[in-house]
């Protein structure tokens, strides 16, 4: 049986690895990614270019793991959960505010570059999909599925429903990078706006 870490462990590996994000964040949002070395990431981190390399095989590696950060993929299973009948509409706002917020203070800037490395790069791309977004939507139909059952929403093709919510949030937030001007003033905004406009077409039955 393989040896299990015990809890210090743990918080050490998960400290050093959200130190070298953080700082393979900044150097790939100021260089892009393939100016960026792992030399610079490891000048960033305070770190010898070597420690990188035990946390991450390689800049793919940890671009997936920026944007795993991003998509807070460790956190799904419980903030799905904490959907019900009783606070649906409410948490929905919630927990958009939360998503469209941690765009904010310097992550579009990440956001645009490993948006554009995953657009060329195939193996990003296929390990994006395979490790972040399938089991996303895996986890999301499911719960869609539930809230059917439990009469909370309409009969829907829960498949086409959770992309069609994915895609218009992706394009909102590319728009943002873009430069459009409303979306930029009115982003606090878009939480309310867009829960009453997925929720209202998705036809919940509950209203606070």
């Amino acid at each position: 049986m393989a040896d299990t870490l015990d809890p210090i462990q743990e918080l050490v590996i998960k400290a050093r690895r959200n130190q070298i994000l953080d700082a393979a964040t900044k150097v790939f949002a100021e260089k892009g990614f393939h100016p960026t070395t792992i030399k610079d990431i490891a000048k960033e981190a305070g770190i010898a270019d070597g420690t990188i390399y035990n946390y991450f095989e390689n800049k793919t590696a940890l671009m997936l793991g920026i944007f795993d950060r991003l998509n807070e993929s460790d956190k799904r299973v419980e903030d799905f959960s904490k959907f019900t009948a009783v606070d649906f509409r409410s948490f929905m706002k919630a927990y958009l505010q939360h998503r469209l917020t941690l765009l904010q203070s310097g992550n579009f800037e990440v956001f645009r570059v490993v948006l554009s490395e995953i657009m060329v790069n195939k193996d990003l791309r296929e390990l994006y999909y395979r490790k972040i977004l399938e089991p996303t939507f895996s986890m999301a139909e499911t719960y869609f599925q539930q809230w059917t059952a439990q009469h909370i929403i309409k009969p829907i093709n829960s498949g086409l429903a959770m992309r069609a919510i994915s895609g218009m949030v992706l394009g909102l937030i590319v728009e943002h990078i873009i430069g459009d001007q409303t979306l930029e003033k009115k982003w606090d905004e878009l939480p309310d706006f867009l829960t009453d406009m997925i929720l209202d077409g998705l036809g919940v039955t509950y209203y606070d």
